[in-house]
């Protein structure tokens, strides 16, 4: 067994960089792709299932704690 199939497909994330100056974020308006970077229970995957850099893995974390808080994604899954 490879180290590498561990936990199979792995989900990266998309840091968009944002005007002339080059800021990266992460948009929190895209749920589909913030949904993959979530298990199903609701937490946040890690920053090396992920494949993230530590100030990726900040971006990623804020983007997703913003689209709970306008109810875009929910903070635990429906079937607790």
């Amino acid at each position: 067994m490879s180290r590498f199939s561990r936990f199979g497909a792995q989900p990266k994330v998309k840091v968009l960089k944002e005007g002339s100056v080059g800021k990266a974020f992460v948009d929190y308006k895209d749920v589909e792709n913030l949904r993959r970077l979530m298990s199903p229970n609701g937490k946040i995957y890690g920053r090396k299932r992920i494949q993230a850099s530590a100030g990726e893995q900040r971006l990623v974390a804020q983007a997703i704690k913003r689209a709970r808080f306008m109810g875009l994604l929910p903070y635990t899954s429906a079937t607790l």
